[in-house]
């Protein structure tokens, strides 16, 4: 085959994975974060009032989640190495839908936990495993630009999910159903119904693609396999040796990094709402509803620019790891400075900074981790990854609950926000050197640079 030849095949097997596949793994994924952040529009709407929650209450309720969630992480990712991504992530939809709709008929402070902590264990590896999913069918030099339109589900989650989440709280008496139980019946049902249909439309990996012809087929299987070549060659955690993927310092560094990021993505989501319906009392404003939902979704649109303008640079640089530090260091100063606003707009406007620094480095990170791992590793690593970062998905809302009855204002979880996106910012500094020194041979197989 000519060069340009190649280059066709190249062109045209990506587009067609970026068509096929992406969009569908991005529906997954909304469903997904909606499902779970589902609490944060309920509780300021009647699920406090109705069950006679406290901030700290709301905020273990948020944050118990992901207990299940983080202990069954690792041995769901492997499992979807074991089995393949189509059953496996076929299963955990159908199953956290089936939980989340239980959440219709929750009675009791108890009773919300313990469903709460159940949708963690029924979701456990969904996100990880639909990473390592798209990991496995894209060559690292388009790996930050199809985790980027992946990660657009989830700014666009809150855009959307926000009004339609109003919508159906507003649903109230519908069956004889609080609005916001009417709400947690309405976003689960499309879990269970997306779940079914990736059964029969994901497909394990690009030697199976009867979508793709079998030049596409080839170039693809060989591309991989090439890249797992290097990787082995330069000494990376491999599939024979998970473990070393869960010893090591670099792993543990990501994990971090990322911790800090979801500290600030997850005290923005579950707390959020609760803060624009403080507007009335700090600023003496009223909103409806659907106006409060509006408001809130106001911050998520620009994010989405930002993460997709972002990462598009970084595909266009090679991803460096200050596309994840200056990011995470403008979040760190902004947070703080929502609170301190003297008006409902100027703190948007601020909280919309936050987002946009959140968004612009989450999937540029998420490219970093694919490069220096493989195989069964690379399961294990982005399962740790994502578990110790998800320690904060429970953290956040719990400190930032029961600091905020403890102190009577949002102002210094805020605070503790912007301490935890400050490391983030350092963390990734540090790792400069580092992975220039790792990484020089790994530009050339990739097309991407470490630093």
């Amino acid at each position: 085959m000519n060069v340009s030849g190649a280059e066709a095949v190249e062109r045209s097997a990506i587009r067609k994975v970026s068509w096929r596949l992406v969009p569908f793994v991005a529906l997954m994924f909304f469903i997904n974060f909606l499902d779970r952040t589902a609490i944060s529009f309920a509780g300021p709407n009647g699920l406090s009032k109705d069950l006679g929650l406290t901030a700290a209450q709301f905020g273990l309720a948020a944050g118990v989640f992901f207990i299940g969630y983080i202990f069954l992480e690792i041995p769901s990712n492997l499992a979807l190495h074991k089995f393949g991504a189509r059953r496996w992530l076929a299963r955990i939809m159908v199953t956290w839908g089936i939980v989340a709709l239980l959440f219709t008929w929750v009675g009791s402070v108890g009773g919300l936990y313990t469903l709460r902590f159940l949708l963690g264990v029924a979701e456990a590896g969904f996100f990880p495993g639909a990473i390592l999913f798209l990991s496995m069918w894209v060559p690292a030099k388009y790996r930050s630009h199809i985790l980027a339109l992946f990660y657009l589900a989830q700014p666009l989650t809150i855009v959307v999910g926000a009004p339609v989440a109003a919508l159906l709280i507003e649903a109230h008496g519908l069956f004889g159903l609080a609005g916001w139980r009417i709400m947690f019946f309405g976003v689960a049902i499309p879990a269970i119904l997306v779940g079914v249909v990736a059964w029969f439309y994901l497909t394990d990996r690009p030697s199976q693609a009867k979508w793709l012809t079998a030049a596409e087929r080839a170039w693809l299987s060989a591309r991989l396999e090439e890249e797992d070549r290097a990787k082995a060659a330069l000494g990376v955690s491999h599939s024979v040796n998970p473990g070393a993927a869960l010893m090591s310092a670099r792993v543990w560094t990501f994990a971090l990094i990322y911790f800090g990021l979801v500290y600030g993505l997850y005290a923005l989501a579950f707390f959020l709402p609760t803060i624009i319906g403080g507007f009335e009392t700090r600023f003496g404003t009223h909103f409806n509803l659907l106006q409060k939902g509006l408001i809130t979704a106001i911050p998520y649109l620009p994010a989405a620019l930002a993460l997709f303008l972002w990462s598009r640079d970084a595909t266009r640089r090679g991803v460096r790891s200050w596309h994840i530090a200056v990011p995470s260091l403008i979040g760190a100063v902004s947070v703080p400075l929502a609170l301190q606003m003297n008006s409902p707009a100027a703190s948007i406007a601020v909280v919309t900074v936050t987002a946009c620094a959140i968004f612009a480095a989450l999937p540029t990170f998420w490219a970093l981790p694919g490069r220096s791992l493989s195989g069964a590793a690379a399961a294990a690593g982005i399962a740790l990854i994502n578990t110790v970062g998800n320690l904060a998905g429970f953290v956040a809302p719990y400190i930032t609950g029961i600091t905020k009855d403890m102190t009577g204002s949002y102002q210094v979880p805020m605070l503790i926000v912007g301490a935890m996106m400050f490391m983030s910012a350092v963390l990734a500094f540090a790792i400069r050197r580092g992975a220039a020194e790792r990484s020089s041979g790994t530009v050339a197989a990739s097309g991407l640079s470490a630093h």
